[in-house]
């Protein structure tokens, strides 16, 4: 039968959601650990769960921070390029999604302005409808009336 095709968002529930990132962190952790030996590649991942708390994997010491000053010149600049270009990655995401972010609210914005702008109108129709209807024997003159149908149109 196979695997359904999960849609990708938030999981509202916090104990299915908990629940979830256990398990996606425990799978994501051991496919970098069978990246790092099947291709010989080294490896670092890091995950910061909801609440905050670190979960890291590094398939050399190196990469866990640990030993930092057996390493020869050569390999500290290819950590920090490695690192470099990581960080530079992070940051480009992180952009793009604020950079999302901001053109979906000022478009929740720009909607949410004309709704109210739309109720305004609303409101005064009805204002001006119940006038109209408390006062029948009022006369409207031709300035009223241009009012009138400019709120109705």
């Amino acid at each position: 039968m196979g695997r359904r095709k999960v849609e990708l968002k938030r999981i509202e529930s916090s104990i299915s959601r908990q629940v979830t990132f256990s398990k996606r962190r425990t799978g994501i952790l051991k496919k970098a650990f069978e990246l790092s030996v099947l291709c010989d590649a080294e490896v670092a991942l890091i995950v910061f769960s909801p609440s905050g708390k670190l979960y890291q994997y590094a398939s050399h010491e190196n990469l866990a921070g640990a030993e930092l000053s057996m390493l020869g010149m050569q390999e500290l600049k290819q950590l920090e390029r490695q690192l470099k270009t990581g960080v530079q990655r992070i940051r480009s995401e992180m952009t793009r999604i604020t950079s999302e972010n901001i053109r979906m609210l000022k478009k929740k914005h720009k909607a949410q302005q004309e709704e109210n702008r739309l109720l305004q109108k609303r409101v005064k129709l009805h204002e001006l409808d119940q006038y109209g209807n408390a006062s029948c024997s009022i006369t409207l003159g031709a300035s009223a009336r241009n009012v009138i149908n400019a709120f109705q149109t």
